[in-house]
This record gives structure tokens, sequence and C-alpha cells, in this order.
């Protein structure tokens, strides 16, 4: 079956539209018409895959990251997958290491880390560990709709608490405010800091790219109910996509600004590996008129190519139409008066003690 034919109509509520292959995988499907249509009578009308979650026993917990555009040395995922469905999310591409397709699968098919409150209790307590901010969620959004059911991000959240270990995370979900009676204790001890995801302020464009993730209305409520709690919160214009959302950069800014944000940045689209096939195949369902001209703007600020994963560029891109993205953010970052987040502080903590097979006897 051509590619062509993968996906002739969105999926209400989620954000890929077919199964893209993963570069990893041993075994590829592919659909024949037998001659009596059934092939494409499929195609016409897609089914709604459910949401599928595997419960899965973590060997490790802390991620390391050296790169130097990146602003955090370690991370704490509770899952893998997201169920937010966000078409233009590049982590997808990571689902291809567990053989499932960065397509649907990876908004479908959710794995969640049943120890992780348990493995990160073992590697806070080695005796080589040293403290340094720990960023919650970054491949995959901690509070995506099934955390209300396994509550993983809470329990890291607990244990973080109790041994005064700072940390930072970033959602695209209002559920957040569930756990403030944490965060915010944690906050005013410097402890804490949270950042949302806002990629656009628009209802219906916000439903087609981000389907499963809280409004935006609802982010922004969200951030204003934090920074009255005395939680220091900061915007993430991101992605900024060229025809899609640029022109609503300073509007996201403003807004953000309005709810209490101190800070705010921005990153480009990224589209590594396979997500170069989901994206294209979501601009072509949603917007077809103008996808060439979409990807030509992508191109020219990406060295010609989908995607250049050069440190130092493939956040903010290259030539006259990033430089102007990045002109105009500058511009409103400065007019509206953001700063910076206060520092994490990392003299508090306190190791917790090694988990033991006979408890803890006093």
């Amino acid at each position: 079956m051509d590619d062509a034919r993968k996906a002739q109509q969105p999926i209400k509520g989620r954000g890929a539209a077919s199964q893209v292959d993963g570069r990893y995988a041993v075994t590829v499907a592919r659909g024949e018409d037998d001659g009596w249509g059934s092939v494409y009578e499929d195609l016409a009308e897609p089914s709604r895959p459910q949401t599928q979650v595997t419960l899965e026993r973590a060997r490790s917990i802390i991620s390391r990251n050296d790169s130097p555009d990146i602003a955090f040395g370690q991370s704490v995922n509770p899952y893998r997958g997201c169920e937010h469905g966000c078409v233009y999310c590049f982590a997808r591409p990571s689902h291809a290491y567990l053989d499932l397709s960065p397509g649907l699968d990876f908004e479908t098919r959710l794995f969640a880390k049943t120890n992780a409150a348990e493995r990160l209790q073992a590697e806070l307590a080695r005796p080589g560990y040293r403290c340094e901010p720990i960023a919650l969620g970054i491949n995959t959004d901690s509070y995506q709709p099934i955390e209300r059911r396994y509550g993983i991000t809470r329990e890291l959240i607990e244990l973080l608490s109790a041994c005064s270990h700072p940390f930072s995370l970033i959602t695209k979900n209002a559920a957040v405010t569930r756990d403030l009676d944490l965060i915010a204790p944690m906050a005013r001890r410097g402890l804490a800091t949270v950042y949302f995801s806002v990629t656009t302020l628009d209802n219906q464009l916000s439903a087609r790219m981000e389907p499963r993730a809280s409004a935006p209305h609802s982010r922004l409520k969200a951030m204003r109910t934090l920074a009255d709690a005395g939680v220091p919160v900061g915007v993430m214009v991101a992605p900024v996509i060229p025809m899609i959302n640029d022109r609503e950069i300073e509007h996201i800014l403003e807004a953000a600004r309005e709810h209490g944000a101190g800070s705010a940045g921005h990153v480009l689209l990224r589209l590594p590996h396979e997500l170069k096939q989901v994206w294209r195949e979501w601009l072509q369902l949603h917007y077809p008129e103008r996808a060439a001209h979409v990807m030509s703007l992508i191109q020219q600020m990406r060295g010609g190519k989908d995607y250049d994963s050069a440190f130092g560029t493939r956040m903010h891109g290259q030539g006259p139409f990033a430089q102007l993205i990045e002109q105009r953010f500058r511009k409103a970052h400065k007019r509206l008066g953001f700063g910076r987040l206060p520092p994490l502080d990392t003299s508090l903590f306190v190791p917790p003690r090694k988990p033991s097979a006979q408890g803890e006897l006093f």
C-alpha cells in the first residue's frame, strides 16, 4: 500500500493518524488491496485506538544529560509514551527503541514505571550521589492523563520533598495543581519551579496538534494558581512553527505574563528521525493548502533539510526567518519584563536511607 494511502483523515482525539514505521522495526506490515476495495474501505473510516498501559519495573531511573544546549543535567521520566498525543513531540522517535511506532503507538501504547520512586530512593541514597536539580518528565509529560490513575509523579515528588531534593518540571497539563500541596511548600524553600509549555492560544489548533493536553486557557489558569501559591512559574513557547503558530509568539508571552510567569523561553519545531513522517502526514491532513510552504520555511531554517541536530542551532534554527523569530521573541521578552526563575537550592539535600529488606526498625 502506498504511503500516501496510509491515512486519509485524522483520528479524533489523536495527534498521529497512522502507524509510522520505527527505524529499528524488525517486522513491517503493509496492506495490499485484494481487488475488493477492503483496504481502502478500512482507511476511509479509521478506527479509534484505545490507550493501553503496560506496567514495568525500571532498572534505573535517573537519566543524565551532557548536551551543551540543554539547561538540566539529570532527569526522571515516570512514563514512556505520552497520551497527550502532541503531533510535534520530539520524543516520539524514542518509541522506536521498543519496536513500536513513533506514530499512533507513542500515544496509545504507554508504559508506567511503577517502581520509579523506589529506584529513585536507591539512587539518591548512593554514597557517591551529588545533588543537582532533577527535571521531571522531560521526554514525556509527567502529568499526562494516566497520572490520575497511577500517581507515579506524585510519589516521586513526595520522595524529593522528604529528602529536600530540588526539582523542576515542564508540563502541558493543568493537573499539576493537584500536587500543589507538595509543590508549594518546596517552592517556598527554593526547591521547586514549574514551566508550562504553551504552543497556541487557539483552542481549535490546540485540539488538532495536542489533542489530549489541557486547553490553553486551562494551562494559563493553572499557571496563575501556582504563581499565587508562591511557586516560581515560567512559560515555554514551544514549538514555534512557521505559518502555523509563529504569529502568536507575542500573544502567548503577554498572556503568560498576565498569569504570573516570571521567565520565558522558546524552541523551534524539531523533526528528528520518524517525526518527519508524522509531521508531514499531519500537515497534509489539516493544512494541505499550505503544507509545502510550511516545509519550505522549516528547511530554510534547517540548512535545507527537514532537521539539523547540530548543537547550538537545533533549538532555534538559522537563517533570516529564524533570526526574525528570535528578534520578535527577544523584543517581547524585554518589553514584558521577563527575567529568570530563582536558582534551586541544593544545600538542603538529606540523602534518604537505603531501602532495607528488614524495613524501618527505628
